[in-house]
């Protein structure tokens, strides 16, 4: 005969074991486990049930195998025991214990992952446990706020309501949010790295609407949109981490957003001798000039269409050959033409602010496999041209096609200029050669990627857009949440060398249970294997102090 035994253990915990009576003497088959709660108890209790009624155990063999559970085994010792005997209790107690239920699931795992990393980075200073939900949600299914609390719910959480998500949404723009978090995301990068350098760049979002307002409206899109939109500028240090962001009117033109930017980003943290970095977007005359008047150090990208002027004497001197990997230092008209780089000379000037205040610092730099990448696209602009001007395709007038009335002609002039210049890129700065070297001004301007990698990830991995809200105030708090989900996201990309979505989809599916058993109510976490363990470890900071 078999039966069902607990046994209080000198450590507290009720050991459940299987026992059976051979000629007269007790002898232990099975070690079920070891409970420490009454919900473990219970979960013991129905396990061993189980293998008592399972098929071909009526007689217990030795084949029954201890079973693995997530509590600690404590062996029975020496010390005094409580023997609870289930085969010598009434069958109105042995019956008592209810089966298991699950009553529900939830990825508190990465919710409290997430929520980890938030505070890590200072911003649970907010005091706002709700502003962090919005984040969190943001980080793993961006979505309206009216759905944002089923996907809290999934995490474990009980949201708050739509209307007090609303409020919260007044409250982060009307308390200033944005200006203390700005605060944090430089401590942090300052702690990181060196913000003295920072890069620059813009974006549009547009809203699927049909009338403008004194935010959004119609403007200049590079996706040819004719939708209102609003202008985002976004400043981060040379590794992406975001510093500061700005929202502007949607006909707002582009370069006129860089200097209120870093001009705010200069003042809130007293800083000096701070370079920015920005692409050819960036590129006016008035623009440079009001960024140096400024006090500010620029690394700007050149387009291509300057080199004939900036590599007037090169040309003249060195013909059109480059080597891989050349770099040509020289100077570029702030305006127009000038005569600061003679042709006539064959050394290139060395740039100086007083010797030449009509000209900036240009930097051109030849690499091979910028050329063959050039190269294939003028050769595949040249055959939509020529099928162009042959009549085999329709289409809006491309690059190389000359018009003149009803006739069409390529435009071989334009074809050989652009041909003499593949794999040539160009730099502008206003930083002497003494303050930095050429090399150093293409490898900072190329650190340039991590913002653009940014705007990907604020536009994919956090769906800035669609926006679903409207007002200036909730727009503005709305660019609030997902510029701290981007510092997030940041952060753990830097901890881990993963994406944001990678990271989500290897802990989402670490589900937590909720059991209800023997009148009670218990959440067992997730079995966690090696490898999700190490992300763990990375993402909470673990493996760092071992």
């Amino acid at each position: 005969m078999a039966w069902i035994r607990r046994v209080r253990t000198a450590s507290g915990a009720t050991a459940v074991q299987i026992a059976e009576s051979v000629g007269g003497r007790r002898r232990i088959v099975a070690h079920v486990g070891s409970a420490h709660t009454e919900a473990e108890l219970g979960v013991l209790v129905e396990r061993a049930r189980e293998l008592l009624e399972a098929p071909g155990q009526g007689e217990l063999d030795l084949g029954v195998e201890p079973v693995a559970v997530r509590t600690p085994l404590v062996a029975a010792t020496a010390a005094p025991a409580v023997l609870f005997d289930m085969a010598s209790q009434p069958a109105r107690e042995r019956t008592a214990v209810a089966g298991p239920r699950v009553v529900g699931t939830a990825s508190r795992v990465l919710y409290e992952t997430l929520a980890g990393v938030f505070a890590s980075l200072g911003f649970d200073a907010l005091g706002d446990e709700v502003f962090r939900d919005l984040v969190i949600a943001r980080l793993v299914e961006p979505t309206s706020i009216l759905d944002t609390g089923r996907v809290l719910v999934d995490l474990g959480v009980t949201p708050a309501s739509e209307k007090t998500m609303r409020r919260t949404l007044l409250r982060a723009q009307r308390d200033g949010h944005r200006d203390r978090l700005a605060a944090l995301c430089f401590t942090h990068a300052q702690a990181s790295g060196d913000v003295s350098l920072c890069l620059y760049d813009v974006t549009t979002l547009y809203f699927e609407a049909e009338n403008e307002d004194d935010l959004r409206k119609v403007g200049y899109s590079k996706e040819r949109r004719v939708d209102p939109q609003i202008v985002v500028g976004l400043l981060v240090d040379r590794y992406g981490f975001p510093l500061e962001i700005g929202c502007y009117e949607g006909n707002k033109a582009e370069t006129a957003t860089i200097l209120p930017i870093v001009r705010q980003f200069k003042q809130r943290h007293g800083l000096e001798n701070l370079v920015v970095v920005a692409d050819a977007g960036m590129l006016s005359a008035a623009n440079l000039r009001d960024l140096d008047e400024a006090g500010f150090r620029f690394i700007v990208g050149s387009r291509t269409t300057k080199a004939p002027v900036d590599l007037e004497s090169h040309f003249h001197w060195h013909g059109d050959a480059f080597t891989d990997g050349q770099v040509i230092d020289t100077i570029t008209p702030r305006t127009g033409r000038n005569r600061d780089n003679d042709p006539a000379r064959r050394a290139e000037p060395v740039w100086n602010r007083e010797q030449h205040p009509a000209s900036w610092r240009a930097v051109w730099a030849y690499s091979a496999k910028r050329a063959a990448r050039d190269n294939r696209t003028l050769t595949a602009q040249e055959n939509r041209a020529r099928a162009v001007v042959d009549g085999e395709k329709t289409a809006r007038t491309p690059r190389f096609v000359t018009v003149k009335g009803d006739a069409t002609s390529l435009d071989e002039a334009s074809l050989t200029r652009a041909r003499r210049l593949v794999g040539l890129k160009g730099y502008v700065t206003n930083l002497p050669v003494s303050v930095l070297a050429a090399a150093e001004v293409t490898a900072n301007y190329h650190d340039l990627w991590h913002v653009e990698q940014s705007f990907r990830m604020s536009k994919t991995d956090l769906a800035a857009r669609p926006m679903f809200v409207r007002t200036q105030d909730a727009i503005e708090a709305h660019l609030t949440i997902v510029f701290t989900a981007l510092a997030v996201a940041r952060a753990i990309q830097d901890r881990t060398g993963l994406a944001l979505r990678n990271v989500i989809r290897q802990l989402r599916p670490l589900r937590s249970a909720t059991i209800a058993i023997n009148g009670a109510i218990q959440t067992f976490p997730p079995e966690l294997d090696p490898e999700r363990r190490a992300l763990l470890d990375a993402l909470t900071g673990k493996a760092l102090t071992k």
